[in-house]
């Protein structure tokens, strides 16, 4: 079920950075995903947004105000991806950028991880985004900017979060490899990887080993800002990796983790 509102609610800067731009978030009904559509709506673009639950699509959408449709769907569900791009395709026909940003994880260390939570990380991180890609390239035309979320996990060892962060390791080699598979067509496709950022999903990660505030303060002393990120700074960053700004950029991954990994 989609929900649109057309009425803009907060301006949208005169010649944006992605202005006239149709882009799709996934995973945008909460966090880095929520806080980057308001930006790229805010730079001039209209976006699409996805989210497995439609109340808080439907709650993204009041934020955001305007220039946004909310597609309910799972990524990991290929016909409900067939679906989200039919929506687009009859709407739009075309998109500019495709940020892939849908992901999840449970804390498992090595001794009890479960299938189930294999299936879901892999479903979701990497199978989600691969399809999520794949069945946007008919949309895409020269100059598209595809945007995989990575992490700090991808490079960093995480206790009890190993099948996580191989599913980021994944995604970043998706980025060096489809950008061969890309050459020639002038779309590019890079990754952005964020550190610790205060979004509900990490808090609720947080919270459940009953240890939050210890958990945040951890990753406060690991970083040279000496602080979590906020998802409107990683939403800066996508801008520019949405925008013409970044022409000559593929293939290349940009951390936002307050130097986290850095070190």
């Amino acid at each position: 079920m989609e929900n649109q509102r057309n009425e803009l609610s907060q301006p949208v800067v005169a010649g944006g950075r992605l202005k006239g731009k149709v882009a799709l978030i996934t995973g945008g009904n909460s966090g880095i995903g929520l806080a980057s559509a308001k930006r790229f709506v805010n730079e001039g673009a209209f976006v699409y947004i996805t989210g497995r639950r439609q109340k808080q699509l439907d709650e993204a959408v009041a934020i955001i105000g305007g220039n946004v449709t909310a597609i309910q769907g799972d990524v990991s569900n290929l016909a409900d991806l067939d679906r989200i791009y039919s929506i687009i395709r009859s709407a739009h026909n075309h998109l500019h950028v495709v940020f892939a940003n849908a992901g999840l994880g449970t804390l498992e260390p090595l001794g009890s991880i479960t299938e189930q939570g294999f299936d879901l990380a892999f479903g979701v991180n990497v199978k989600g985004t691969l399809f999520t890609v794949q069945k946007a390239l008919p949309l895409l035309s020269s100059g598209a900017s595809i945007i995989l979320t990575g992490s700090t996990t991808g490079v960093k060892g995480t206790a009890a979060f190993s099948v996580y962060s191989a599913t980021k390791a994944a995604i970043r080699n998706f980025a060096r490899s489809w950008a061969l598979d890309l050459r020639g067509t002038g779309i590019r496709v890079n990754v952005l990887s964020p550190g610790a950022t205060s979004t509900p999903g990490l808090l609720d990660l947080l919270d459940s080993t009953g240890a939050q505030a210890e958990a945040l303060q951890q990753f406060c002393d690991q970083s040279p800002l000496s602080r979590v990120g906020d998802p409107e700074e990683i939403a800066a960053v996508a801008v520019f990796l949405a925008s013409d700004d970044s022409t000559y950029m593929t293939a290349s991954e940009i951390f936002v983790d307050g130097g986290q990994a850095q070190i």
